[in-house]
């Protein structure tokens, strides 16, 4: 299992993340790449298990270490998350209850892989945070730092999985 790269903000009990679309450590599926590198956006099948019982919501971070800006890439940030819901369909539409908060290309919505030529194999985290609370109260505007800030108050336990990515897109996968 991957290990938890939100650590350095203090240690929590890990839980299972799962996907039909990509493994622990092995590459991104085509259809999880950008449109701009042979993709499609699709945001991969995911399904978690194992959290605490004092589990309220969910939030879920999808987020590249490695990308060239000096502060990594979010590609998607989703909080309230109903605790009912521990698996989201490949593409499939969100909980009408949750909030998805605007990423770096500013959309609403999931953004595929896209690492640029020459900056090497790209990590993508993709992280389920068990939340103690039913909802986290953020302006539908806000960043996903300021989802991870209100994360680090709130955060019971995660589920890490994390796939790679290379420049050249879906046509290197």
């Amino acid at each position: 299992m991957t290990q938890d790269p939100l650590a350095r903000f203090g240690e929590v009990p890990q839980f299972a993340l799962t996907s039909t679309d990509m493994t622990d450590g092995g590459p991104l599926r085509p259809a999880q790449y950008g449109t701009d590198a042979g993709g499609a956006d699709v945001s991969p099948q995911l399904s978690w298990s194992g959290f605490p019982a004092l589990t309220q919501s969910f939030a879920l971070t999808v987020y590249d270490p490695d990308a060239p800006t000096g502060s990594g890439f979010w590609h998607w940030a989703v909080a309230n998350l109903p605790v009912e819901v521990t698996s989201l369909r490949a593409g499939g539409a969100l909980p009408a209850s949750a909030l998805v908060l605007p990423n770096e290309m500013r959309l609403t919505s999931f953004a595929g892989a896209g690492p640029p030529p020459g900056t090497g194999t790209h990590r993508y985290q993709f992280i389920v945070h068990a939340v103690d609370v039913p909802t986290l109260d953020l302006d539908p505007q806000a960043t996903p730092g300021v989802l991870g800030f209100n994360l680090h108050f709130h955060t019971l336990a995660r589920a890490v999985l994390e796939a790679t990515g290379v420049a050249g897109g879906a046509s290197a996968a």
